[in-house]
């Protein structure tokens, strides 16, 4: 029998207390989540399509419609809060939003999380991005106990496939991270059955958990992501963060204003490559918007989310007015979006 020493009975009397006691947690606190860095961060999001027919030349959608992706649609908050997650079941929000493009479930999930948790610091999107190989980018502000980013995009047409990020933290210690990389392969909300890109609608009874494709799963040769002679899927997107050197956002009345011409082509500059390998535009500039959050998130907010509808033709981003403040997950009365007549009465 082991010998138990004075120190394995130390620690099993403390985990012991701490599992009795209530309101005191039993797990220990993620260290490396816990940011001491000063003040707000502002981040330039750059996302560049890689899906083209020479990289996955199997089922390659031409036409009706061709590959394409939907809007961005990101939050900035804290570890207790998920948009989604890899084994994990998708929310409604999610669903709808993998399978439809459509944001308005998906807003209201996160608008929930903002005012019941504390959780979400700020929302953001673009445009959609209406060719599988073009670009999209937009801004984003964290502070310290709100640092990580989420954020989840559809391919367009697909059963219910997407691309994203689930909780990644922009803070290491006591500073933010400059500059981040990553590839990004295609995730199955778990939602519909449908094998290829454009597979009629297949709800999956009952749910599956959101899992990542890859070249042998599904393992169905008539999956549209199934390469069996391929070790690994190349990667069908990539995003760059960028850390900017202003960290002020702006609070309306604002105009939409002309945003730098971004890269034309399909690679996103190595250069600036600096960690992890895990905007939209047809070669043209965006606009950006930037909204404190202060009164409810609009339904015309989200018809700018769904599949090429190509409502409005600026990025848009919302924070809380302030990071010590009551969070106060609402938008102002005020402003007005373009509305989208399609998206019929609300829920």
């Amino acid at each position: 029998m082991e010998k138990i020493t004075s120190t394995n009975c130390w620690l099993y009397c403390v985990t012991l207390m701490l599992s009795v006691l209530p309101g005191v947690p039993a797990m220990p606190v993620d260290v490396d989540r816990v940011c001491m860095a000063p003040s707000t961060a502002k981040y330039r999001l750059s996302f560049a399509g890689k899906w083209s027919q020479t990289a996955f030349p199997k089922h390659y959608p031409l036409y009706r419609p061709p590959a394409q992706w939907s809007s961005i649609f990101g939050v900035t908050h804290s570890p207790d809060y998920h948009i989604w997650e890899r084994n994990e079941y998708a929310s409604n929000g999610v669903r709808e939003f993998s399978e439809r493009g459509e944001a308005w479930t998906l807003i209201k999930e996160v608008e929930a999380a903002g005012e019941q948790i504390q959780s979400v610091y700020g929302l953001f999107s673009t445009p959609p991005v209406v060719v599988g190989t073009n670009q999209a980018t937009t801004e984003f502000e964290v502070y310290a106990r709100h640092s990580l980013l989420s954020f989840i995009v559809r391919i367009v047409p697909s059963p219910d496939w997407f691309v994203g990020v689930d909780s990644l933290n922009l803070c290491e210690g006591d500073h933010w991270k400059e500059n981040i990389s990553l590839d990004l392969y295609p995730y199955d909300a778990g939602t519909d059955s449908g094998f290829t890109f454009s597979s009629p609608n297949f709800e999956t009874i009952p749910q599956d958990k959101i899992t990542q494709i890859t070249s042998s799963f599904p393992s169905h040769p008539a999956n549209s992501f199934y390469y069996p002679r391929l070790k690994h899927l190349p990667p069908i997107a990539r995003v760059l963060l960028t850390k900017t050197k202003n960290n002020q956002i702006f609070s309306l009345p604002i105009h939409p204003t002309q945003s730098n011409q971004i890269p034309v082509g399909n690679e996103i500059g190595e250069s600036l490559i600096s960690s992890v390998p895990h905007r939209a535009s047809s070669q043209s500039t965006m606009g950006s918007h930037s909204v404190p959050f202060s009164a409810t998130v609009s339904r015309e907010f989200s018809s700018g989310l769904r599949d090429p509808v190509m409502s409005p033709s600026h990025n848009m981003a919302y924070r809380r007015e302030s990071p010590w403040g009551t969070p106060v997950f609402k938008l102002p009365s005020a402003y007005k979006y373009p509305s989208v007549s399609s998206l019929g009465p609300p829920p």
